[in-house]
């Protein structure tokens, strides 16, 4: 166990999980950009759809973002693409190429000036940008409340009745450590990892 697998261990309420499941890990991407168009499939489909997508379209197209510039889009909503996905894909690779975006260039950003810089993207909205901070740069203190899987794994754990800013404020107990918090909310019930896309549209 690491730091924050012993932190969340001793922890009355998250013990439990940390138990049952045993060590998870961040595990950050090495490809910023492809990381982050699969976020965007994720939005409002399921995992399994999300996935069946992300094999068409990179088998059709080089997950770069030149090569993603390049593409027609018929060959993007041929993947199975919607228009507006298309779009967003579109947007965050101009992003990379205009920005220079890479790990060094996030690396001197905290986590609210990332999020601020990609939700600044037309497509990419705070839950998808707080994917990157936990799955792209390895950020270990992110909360995403904006995730159903991780406002379902707070139902288990604490009932039904928790606004958003409640669950916030009841997290604050797995600082600074609540990106791995949110791996175990994740495992809290059985339908959590199908609902973990269903999210809501992201401007």
């Amino acid at each position: 166990m690491n730091e924050a697998h012993e932190f969340l261990a001793g922890d009355e309420v998250l013990g439990p999980l940390v138990e049952e499941f045993g060590p998870l890990w961040l595990d950050p991407a090495d490809d910023l950009y492809r990381r982050i168009v699969v976020s965007i499939l994720r939005q409002q489909v399921s995992m399994a759809s999300a996935e069946a997508t992300r094999e068409r379209l990179f088998e059709a197209v080089e997950p770069t973002p030149e090569e993603m510039l390049e593409a027609d889009e018929e060959v993007l909503r041929d993947a199975g693409l919607s228009r507006q996905k298309a779009s967003y894909v579109r947007n965050v690779a101009e992003a990379f190429v205009e920005r220079g975006y890479d790990r060094e260039y996030f690396a001197g950003l905290d986590d609210d000036a990332v999020v601020e810089e990609l939700t600044s993207i037309k497509g990419v909205g705070e839950w998808t940008a707080n994917m990157q901070l936990m799955f792209s740069l390895g950020r270990e203190d992110v909360f995403p409340v904006g995730d159903l899987g991780v406002r379902k794994g707070m139902t288990a754990l604490y009932g039904d009745d928790m606004s958003r800013a409640e669950m916030v404020e009841a997290a604050e107990r797995w600082r600074p450590y609540r990106s791995y918090a949110s791996l175990y909310l994740w495992r809290a019930n059985e339908d959590v990892v199908d609902a973990v896309a269903e999210v809501v549209a992201e401007d």
